[in-house]
């Protein structure tokens, strides 16, 4: 078991993996309870213009994946406001644009292998470029919402209760939507494009089973997000399978083992509540 560590490939997967693991849910929790877990999947599609475009100009992806997320977060929040009343307008306009502009840069690529590297992750391609760049900002990310943890915990809730509380809600929203867009376009390097929205959302499903407050919510979702990555490595290694889909399925399966566990839990609880009426009426 201990020599998948003897690889620097799989040593590096692990370090940016388990930040990645961290952030993804971290963010994630605030977005569900916003009802904004779609901002995923839309920022996770402009990003992957933000790769090809770095391809094309032979810059190092990841930086122009992080520029263009985040002019695409803040063109979001502004269409938000444009559309108050279809908010989720702005993720489809987003998202159209986004997968346009992709299509076309990846068709102008000469490095298509690449571009799918990105779009499916890859954790043999990890560099220690990804380790100088993942580890500050997820720093950065963690240390940002712990700061603000009660502004964004507002936001999460109601945007006006928080405004009558004193809150800069436009300032908040917007710092946490180039957060976001940071925790994704860091992800896809190892979850890939397609994939890590699930790695945002899944573990936040997870953890909402059981969880009994919203500090519970948040550790419960870390706790399943770091399981499901971890496992899903050892195994992407022994079993020669794609990183992020596998990543992606072990959520799903301790998403549908805790849903299975409540279930059983409660036909027990049912159970010895029918006896104990039983007993009650016998007696």
């Amino acid at each position: 078991m201990l020599d998948i560590f003897s690889y620097y490939f799989m040593q590096r997967a692990f370090i940016v993996g388990n930040i990645i693991a961290i952030i993804c849910p971290l963010v994630g929790v605030f977005l569900v309870l916003k009802r904004l877990a779609l901002i995923g999947h839309t920022l996770s599609h402009v990003a992957l213009a933000g790769v090809a475009l770095g391809m094309i100009l032979g810059v190092y992806p990841v930086y122009t994946a992080l520029l263009v997320s985040i002019l695409a977060a803040l063109g979001i929040e502004k269409l938000r406001k444009d559309y108050k009343d279809y908010a989720e307008l702005s993720l489809s306009i987003i998202l159209a644009g986004g997968l346009g502009v992709a299509t076309i840069l990846i068709s102008l690529s000469n490095n298509n292998s690449g571009v799918f590297s990105y779009l499916f992750g890859s954790i043999s391609l990890i560099t220690r470029q990804d380790l100088f760049i993942v580890i500050p900002l997820g720093v950065l990310i963690i240390g940002t919402i712990s700061l603000l943890y009660y502004g964004f915990f507002f936001l999460a809730f109601n945007e006006e209760d928080a405004k009558l509380a004193g809150v800069s809600v436009r300032l908040l929203n917007l710092l946490f939507m180039v957060l976001v867009s940071i925790t994704i376009s860091l992800s896809i390097r190892i979850i890939g494009s397609l994939l890590v929205s699930s790695l945002i959302t899944l573990p936040v499903a997870t953890s909402l089973q059981l969880a009994k407050s919203f500090k519970q919510t948040i550790f419960y979702s870390v706790v399943f997000s770091m399981l499901a990555l971890n496992t899903g490595l050892v195994s992407s290694f022994y079993y020669d399978l794609a990183p992020g889909g596998t990543i992606i399925i072990v959520s799903v399966f301790y998403l549908l083992g805790v849903i299975v566990y409540k279930n059983i839990k409660k036909l027990i609880y049912q159970s010895k509540t029918s006896n104990l009426e039983l007993e009650v009426k016998d007696n």
